[in-house]
């Protein structure tokens, strides 16, 4: 019996219709007389869903016990007794119910597989094992049901079921996905458009690689060797001049063109000396190419053509946009253009593009850095024309039958000594006139086959010859070395001028300084180390690149920055004329690392401005808010101790009454000063238990009116760790706060669900709102929104609340309330150990009007 074949809808959140897609498979199955039943589907109250399950045979399900509940299961003996052609399995990475055969819904799959059925299954994104900590990154949920990456690799057909983020929104805001309870909740936490958007990346992503290895799988099966344009690569190759924008520009035009277009910007360096190319020219296109969407890489190679072809092989790229080559029309004796040679070499599975642009034909100007040296195989041309071209001058002049005179044969040598001063320098010049001078004794000089001189003017001959030529090599050498120098000096002031550039535009990133230093180096790694003294051990200030060193002695150059700083590379030896720039940029990475402790320093003398401030406004309120109580007390104590008033016991009562309402909203606002004095001076030290939230809420609300609160907080919440005293305290202000603006007769709506860890506690009322311009304002101590009255409060409420909930580790945001109003969500982390219950568990609700 064969092994049956896996078919897996594939989505990227909830409700994007994976179910529904997989029933509309079984009823077409059922249509062509397949023989499809169901043996677990959960439609969840979607009756959508519930719609298409009418006409589907359904294995009835296995109900397991597990702490005095029955949950519903999928009967694998029963499935596998009927033996369907194909079986509809839904939620593949379920947990099974304690007491199932097995532990997850996956591994039932697996049975089904092994017995020759067919099996249809759905699974999110978010539930693939690997993706367990991207997707909690992203929604904030940690996933407790998962399935191996490769049970769903292995699948034989795979279909992304995909929908646009607002479109899911609107589906969730049409109750076709949760309840009508539970809406507002899953909007503004797990379903908001930002999650949705990456999850659906995520999917689509994961979608294509797979697509990726089904190709790579067909290709071998069927021995296909050529490239497959499938994806669009498209390799930039710049030189660090001007023309590389125009070059990275046409190619970003080109990938547009296709779906899925990549653009890689890459500049190869060979491995000596500074780059050859302007740094601040190549610090551009690299913000350029990243602003385009595509990616800069800096590659080390002597062979520029054969590395770039490298690099474009190994991203897999299918095509290469080059600049049309500066060089002027003599210069291509000296050898064909980089742009002819990656061309001639690319084979046919590799486009290259030529690009003309306003730089092409205009020459290279004065090379910087390198470009002024001799490469190798320029000195190899230079000996072969010092050493080879004058033998074969002698072979060329002997086998002609033709007397040119001694003269004219010197001036031929001397152009050969000349030809090999240009190519090579000095010393193939050298051996060019040595060698030229005895060729020409022996057989050109009278006695022939000789080297004796019989006419001495042949002897001046020959030496002013000699002479000549080493003149020449002499001043070509000289030449070739001015130029470097002056190349290098170019090459330093463009470094140290974009280098002064930073320090006047108040760049601060010491790694961004420190990877300048590595690219323009040709360095593995850089390290800022520093110590406090001279007996005290090195510590790393910052550092880039693949394996830092940790003390200067270990590193292949170091550059001491004072006494207790130093900047150590690893890589290779730096010469001593680069030490120059390196000294230049050591010491602008001691001002960048000063500088930005004088920032943190900078911010430490905010936030004690702020706590200045924070106290000014606090005498500002004590001036006012809190007189205000005082003399309504005040007023009616004296009222009472009066002799000239004879005072009834009703009117007594009212007094007392008053009395007391002006002391209870004193010590509210004492203690809400207290409370923002021990956030601000960060004495507030949470001692986080377990706590059950039904416990702690309801005591939060002696201090509203009687009826204006209605209470929703499930019983079968997770328990949250939280001081049980500050979380009292902050939901208090908050709903004291939330009352205050709801309208007369509107109760305030105070309810909590669970997000995975997360427990979210949610206040809504129906006032008139806050613009989204002040949603943060209203958290910062002394602010009153709107038009509330003087007295009513010294503006702390909120601001301590947020304090405390953040002390505890979770957060309070303000959100807009569906209909008018505002909600407060507060967002705590549940206890370790206190899960919910499992899905399908029954849940009972608290609903009461607090009174």
């Amino acid at each position: 019996m064969g092994r049956g074949t896996l078919r897996i809808y594939l989505g990227a959140a909830p409700g994007v219709g994976k179910t529904y897609a997989m029933l509309s498979e079984g009823h077409r199955r059922v249509e062509r007389g397949t023989d499809c039943v169901v043996a677990f589907v959960e439609h969840h109250g979607r009756p959508r869903t519930e719609v298409m399950l009418h006409g589907l045979e359904q294995v009835p399900r296995r109900e397991i016990e597990y702490r005095g509940t029955a949950f519903p299961e999928m009967d694998i003996d029963a499935t596998l007794a009927r033996k369907p052609a194909v079986a509809l399995v839904d939620e593949l990475a379920h947990t099974n119910v304690p007491g199932s055969r097995n532990a997850k819904r996956w591994q039932d799959v697996e049975e089904l597989l092994a017995a020759g059925i067919d099996v249809v299954s759905t699974v999110n994104i978010q539930h693939l094992e690997s993706l367990g900590d991207v997707v909690e990154s992203i929604t904030g949920v940690r996933q407790r049901e998962t399935v191996p990456d490769e049970v769903v690799r292995r699948a034989d057909q795979i279909e992304l079921v995909d929908m646009s983020p607002q479109a899911l929104r609107r589906r969730m805001a049409h109750g076709n996905i949760y309840r009508s309870d539970k809406v507002d909740a899953a909007l503004s936490n797990y379903f908001r458009p930002g999650n949705l958007t990456a999850l659906r990346e995520l999917a689509l992503l994961w979608t294509a690689d797979r697509v990726d290895e089904y190709l790579r799988k067909y290709r071998g099966e069927h021995n296909i060797r050529s490239t497959w344009q499938a994806r669009e690569r498209i390799v930039v190759g710049l030189t660090g001049g001007p023309e590389g924008r125009t070059l990275i520009r046409r190619a970003a035009r080109l990938a547009e063109k296709g779906a899925g277009g990549e653009v890689l910007a890459v500049y190869i360096s060979r491995s000596d000396g500074l780059t050859s190319a302007s740094p601040k020219e190549l610090a551009d296109q690299r913000t350029l190419v990243e602003d385009l969407g595509g990616t800069f890489h800096h590659v080390i190679g002597d062979d520029v053509p054969s590395a770039l072809l490298e690099f474009a092989r190994g991203v897999n790229a299918t095509q290469i946009v080059l600049g049309s080559s500066r060089r002027r029309s003599w210069q291509y004796v000296f050898g064909p253009c980089v742009g002819q040679t990656v061309a001639r070499d690319s084979g046919p599975d590799l486009d290259v593009h030529i690009v003309t642009h306003e730089e092409a034909a205009k020459g290279r100007g004065l090379p910087v850095a390198r470009g002024a040296r001799l490469g190798r195989v320029r000195i190899l041309w230079g000996w072969v024309v010092g050493v080879a071209a004058p033998l074969l001058l002698t072979l060329v002049l002997t086998s002609v039958d033709a007397d040119l005179g001694l003269a004219n044969d010197m001036l031929l040598f001397l152009a050969l000594t000349v030809a090999a001063a240009l190519l090579g320098g000095f010393l193939p010049a050298l051996a060019a006139a040595a060698f030229g001078s005895l060729l020409l004794n022996w057989f050109f000089t009278p006695p022939i086959h000789r080297l004796t001189i019989a006419d001495p003017t042949n002897i001046v001959a020959i030496v002013v010859f000699f002479g000549v030529g080493m003149s020449v090599a002499s001043v070509v050498d000289l030449a070739a070395r001015r130029t470097h120098q002056a190349a290098r000096l170019r090459a330093e002031s463009e470094v140290l001028s974009h280098l002064a550039g930073s320090v006047l535009r108040g760049e601060s990133s010491l790694e961004a300084l420190l990877e300048r230093v590595r690219e323009t180096f040709s360095m593995d790694s850089v390290a800022l180390l520093e110590r406090s003294g001279d007996l005290e051990p090195w510590t790393c200030a910052a550092s880039v690149g693949s394996r830092p060193v940790d003390r200067p002695e270990e590193a292949d150059v170091d550059m001491p920055v004072g006494d207790h700083l130093a900047l150590a590379l690893t890589g290779r030896v730096l010469p001593a004329e680069d030490r120059r720039v390196l000294g230049a940029f050591a010491a602008q990475a001691a001002v960048v690392l000063d500088r930005q402790r004088l920032v943190g320093e900078a911010e430490e003398a905010r936030r004690l401005a702020e706590g200045n401030k924070i106290r000014t406004s606090l005498l500002a309120a004590v001036s006012h808010d809190l007189r205000t109580p005082l003399a309504g007390i005040k007023a009616s104590v004296s009222s009472l101790r009066s002799d000239d008033v004879e005072w009834s016991d009703e009117d007594r009562a009212v007094l007392l009454q008053g009395i007391e309402e002006g002391a209870d909203r004193l010590d509210h606002l004492v203690g809400n000063l207290l409370d923002m004095s021990r956030l601000q001076t960060g004495t507030v030290t949470p001692l986080i238990r377990p706590t059950d939230l039904d416990e702690v809420v309801p005591m939060a609300l002696g201090g509203v009116p009687d009826g204006s609160v209605e209470l929703d907080i499930p019983e079968t919440l997770p328990m949250v760790a939280v001081d049980r005293g500050l979380l009292e305290r902050a939901v208090a202000n908050i709903v004291e706060n939330a009352v205050k603006y709801s309208p007369e007769g509107v109760p305030v709506a105070v309810g909590a669900s669970v997000l995975g860890e997360r427990l979210e506690l949610r206040v809504t009322d129906r006032g008139p709102g806050v613009p989204d311009a002040g949603k943060e304002r209203i958290f910062e101590p002394f602010q009153r929104f709107g038009d509330a009255p003087r007295g009513s409060g010294v503006g702390l409420g909120l601001a301590v609340a947020r304090g405390f909930v953040e002390a505890m580790g979770g957060t309070v945001s303000a959100e807009d309330t569906p209909g008018g109003g505002l909600t407060m969500v507060l967002t705590l982390r549940t206890a370790a150990g206190t899960a919910p219950p499992p899905a399908g568990a029954a849940a009972t609700t608290s609903v009461h009007t607090f009174t």
